[in-house]
């Protein structure tokens, strides 16, 4: 399993690339502002031909390059329906007019947009990833996990970063949700699960489980079984 990712130049939003090996089809997740050249580069590198974009959520500094890398490669987008009005208005989820040019660049609908279930598996590239629906940070937040030779890996969007977790109060945004999200989502998660993040660096369920304040929080809150 080939796993490749780096930040955007802009707010830091990490794109992921997965595929069974170098010189294979691959999956890209995540493609934000200004990535193109980016993962243009990462893509000849490896080798690697993109079979699909999969969207962990419909925040712009995430779907950004969705048009033109789909546009380039030919390839469909997927997204959760409860997120997919965030492509086609982007604007209305930061509080901006329609229209409003971000970043000194011009944002651009993807044509072929596919719908992505919850809790279900798909298989894209080669590679089978799970879906698992995560709200809080958004209505169709969703998580996204494929299994390696080393240890399950997750890529948790904005649910989860090191030490903290993604914020809750932009339109769609519930405080409540991502506590179920957590608890729901995140705990039985196995501890060697590898947590790739939308933003920040890589940690792991174990690391999160001791450290993160959120998820004490909610484990704390969870109600004693046993004797």
């Amino acid at each position: 399993m080939l796993i490749a990712g780096f930040p955007a130049p802009a707010l830091g939003t990490n794109c992921w690339i997965v595929a069974p090996a170098a010189g294979e089809q691959c999956v890209i997740i995540d493609p934000g502002i200004g990535v193109v050249d980016q993962l243009e580069d990462v893509l000849t590198e490896h080798r690697l031909h993109p079979a699909a974009v999969i969207l962990t959520h419909g925040h712009i500094d995430h779907t950004f390059s969705v048009a033109p890398v789909c546009g380039a490669k030919d390839i469909p987008a997927y997204i959760h329906p409860a997120d997919a009005d965030q492509l086609a208005d982007p604007w209305s989820y930061i509080g901006a007019p329609k229209g409003t040019p971000m970043f000194g660049l011009e944002y651009t609908e993807p044509s072929d947009v596919k719908a992505l279930a919850d809790g279900g598996t798909i298989t894209l590239a080669g590679v089978e990833i799970t879906t698992t629906l995560a709200p809080g940070h958004t209505p169709g937040s969703l998580v996204f996990g494929v299994r390696t030779p080393d240890a399950p890996v997750l890529f948790s969007g904005d649910l989860l970063f090191a030490g903290s977790i993604g914020r809750v109060d932009l339109p769609g945004g519930s405080a409540q949700a991502m506590l179920e999200s957590l608890k729901n989502v995140v705990l039985p998660l196995d501890d060697a699960t590898v947590v790739k993040p939308g933003h920040g660096p890589d940690t792991t369920i174990a690391r999160e489980r001791a450290m993160n304040p959120y998820l004490l929080q909610v484990a704390t809150d969870l109600p004693r079984t046993g004797l």
